[in-house]
């Protein structure tokens, strides 16, 4: 895995550098939310700087955008997602993620571990 903050681990010449000491505490991640096609379950997560963030770590329900209207429609499961290819079996929903839901087949375009929403489009087949 590579380390998204903080010095690279190579020079520009493709050495590599050697770390000069630990991550700091702002520096280091969260466990994926992997939101999941079930009852709603929610987690508040406190955010650095003091704010909240709500992450949907299961939820059945979609926002769904259908002619400039937008419905609430119920996730039955996960199609596709190009986010990995073990998702779509264990129907976690991500961002871009093909769902099928009561209005039809919609894509996400939200963060659901991030904002605790799904929201999505309609995909014409």
């Amino acid at each position: 895995m590579t380390d998204q903050s903080g010095r690279r681990k190579r020079m520009r010449t493709g050495g590599r550098r050697v770390p000069s000491g630990d991550k700091q505490k702002n520096q280091r991640g969260r466990e994926p939310a992997e939101t999941t096609v079930g009852e709603q379950r929610l987690q508040t997560v406190t955010t650095r700087g003091g704010g909240e963030k709500v992450r949907a770590l299961s939820t059945d329900t979609a926002q769904v955008a259908v002619d400039g209207d937008t419905v609430a429609a119920e996730i039955e499961n996960v199609e596709d997602n190009p986010a990995n290819v073990n998702y779509a079996r264990r129907n976690i929903v991500t961002k871009g993620a093909l769902i099928e839901t009561s209005e039809g087949t919609a894509r996400v375009t939200s963060r659901p571990g991030q904002t605790g929403q799904v929201n999505a489009v309609l995909v014409e087949d």
